[in-house]
């Protein structure tokens, strides 16, 4: 169960790994657009303001269609075997399901205590997908519905049918299927889902009302997960879903950055529940902490070759948001290490939120620019010198707390060895070398790593690990194999294996899968 549950989280990233790129074109569009800034030349009606008009509302893409892209995304990720047929069915199953709700309420609408009469939009709890007049199942609806799309994919797809039917083998068959199973899902979602929606109305006003403790303890459950893989699970629902605006904090937050562009209230009056998206601070302020007490703490004939490592990984966690590379240099080393860097990024986030701190702060440095600083500069910068001024303090409590007890209790990161072919490992000419390796050769590396490819039985990836299952984890071999054909690292989970492959996992994946076929 945890392995299908860790597939599932991964797979969340293929579309998630789209939102960075647009919300910076957002964030550049808000900027341009702003009179304060511009002048007259950003006042509306100039051909300036029009033509950035034009760009925001393609920049606006992926979080007015957030919807279809989970449904289309998740299936890249999910299907076992022909992803792109998987795709299509997906968005088929899905808009069947859509237009089955559609006809449902038009003509049964009060049975289900839903007035379908009203615009869509507000309270209403009704939208538009793809042109339907629905229920507004946001992103939850899209996940569940991939799933079962998914499923049926890896159910179906290769199931034969006697000759005279084999023009429904296949994609049509899945869809086939899909348009039968959809009318009960649909009809299940119409009797549960209004309810549920009035749950969620309510459920916004405890999470924003729940305070410093609330942000405090979200920080904690998305950082600590991490390891499990199941931290999806956490930010999910507060980024994309609803269990603060209905629609997810980021698309929240998007949609109304202009106003608050324009605004001069305080953000948090303006829009309490994004201190529920402050989990990025960590990556900013704390791993460079981190990183300096590990590079402090080495031998010092090793820390030229330690500090190279520990430079590229920093510079990846606060440009990109992506930690991995320094937090699993000493989780399953020192796992208490771990815990602690998760109470600091919960304090600290905390501690950011009391002092009035919220927006879209759950990547690194090129989100909190182009979504939040660049754009909310102007009216809003005492709250972010408050930020900045929290998070360095934050980065010297790192520094210290780490460095005394790494000396304290003599933990063995790299460059703190007596071995010296441990510490070769993390060199900069070691890792030069593997990063020259093309991706074909690093999925050989990593499939002899794993056993072979009849060790295999099923692949995926997240933003920066391969997930792979085999059958024997014995065939397995150990870390020190992995770090010297250029990876991050290994994490075993019984039979669930994650090779922290980094940021160029994807096409590694697609090498990867290619050697099992």
């Amino acid at each position: 169960m945890r392995g299908k549950l860790q597939r599932f989280g991964s797979a969340m990233m293929a579309p998630v790994l789209l939102f960075p790129f647009f919300g910076m074109m957002l964030g550049l569009t808000v900027v341009f657009k702003n009179p304060s800034i511009f002048g007259s030349l950003a006042q509306e009606g100039t051909v300036w303001f029009q033509f950035w008009d034009t760009v925001q509302l393609a920049s606006l893409t992926v979080f007015f269609q957030m919807p279809l892209v989970f449904v289309l995304g998740l299936p890249i990720a999910l299907a076992k075997n022909a992803q792109g047929r998987a795709v299509l069915e997906s968005f088929v199953g899905y808009i069947v399901f859509n237009y089955y709700i559609n006809g449902i309420l038009s003509n049964w609408g009060s049975a289900f205590g839903v007035d379908f009469t009203q615009e869509v939009g507000g309270v209403s709890g009704l939208t538009r997908i793809a042109g339907i007049k629905t229920l507004d199942t946001s992103i939850l609806g899209a996940i569940i519905i991939a799933a079962v799309m998914v499923w049926l994919h890896n159910k179906y797809f290769e199931k034969e049918l006697p000759e005279w039917l084999g023009i429904f083998q296949g994609t049509p068959l899945v869809a086939a299927i899909a348009f039968v199973f959809m009318l009960p899902l649909a009809l299940i979602t119409c009797f549960v889902w209004p309810s549920i929606q009035q749950g969620i109305f309510s459920l916004q006003g405890v999470m924003t009302s729940s305070g410093v403790f609330g942000v405090w303890l979200y920080t904690f459950l998305e950082r600590i997960l991490i390891p499990t893989g199941l931290h999806h699970f956490i930010y999910t629902p507060f980024l994309f879903g609803p269990a603060v605006v209905q629609d997810g904090i980021v698309n929240y937050w998007i949609s109304n950055l202009s106003n608050f562009a324009q605004s001069t209230e305080p953000l948090k009056e303006l829009f309490a529940g994004a201190g529920f998206a402050l989990h990025g601070n960590s990556k900013i302020f704390g791993v460079p902490g981190i990183a300096l007490a590990m590079y402090l703490t080495a031998k010092p004939q090793n820390r030229k070759k330690v500090g190279a490592l520990l430079l590229a990984a920093t510079l990846t966690s606060v440009i990109t948001g992506i930690t991995e590379p320094i937090e699993f240099t000493f989780l399953f080393i020192a796992p208490y290490l771990f815990l602690i860097h998760s109470l600091l990024a919960a304090t600290m986030a905390a501690t950011m939120y009391a002092f009035g701190v919220v927006g879209n702060f759950g990547g690194g440095l090129i989100e909190f620019a182009f979504m939040n600083w660049i754009p909310l500069f102007n009216n809003h910068w005492p709250t972010y010198l408050i930020q900045i001024v929290i998070g360095l303090i934050f980065t010297v409590i790192y520094f210290f707390l780490f460095r005394y007890l790494i000396l304290r209790f003599n933990i063995p990161l790299p460059g703190r060895q007596n071995d010296d072919e441990e510490s070769k490992l993390y060199t900069k000419k070691d890792y030069q070398q593997a990063k020259k390796s093309s991706f074909s050769d690093k999925a050989r590396d990593i499939l002899e790593g794993l056993g072979g490819k009849d060790n295999i039985l099923d692949v995926t990836s997240c933003a920066t690990r391969l997930r792979v299952t085999v059958k024997d984890q014995s065939l397995v071999k150990d870390d020190k194999y992995f770090l010297s054909i250029g990876t991050h690292g290994l994490v075993k989970k019984e039979n669930n294996i994650q090779v922290i492959v980094g940021l160029s996992v994807s096409q590694v994946r697609e090498h990867f899968e290619g050697l099992l076929k």
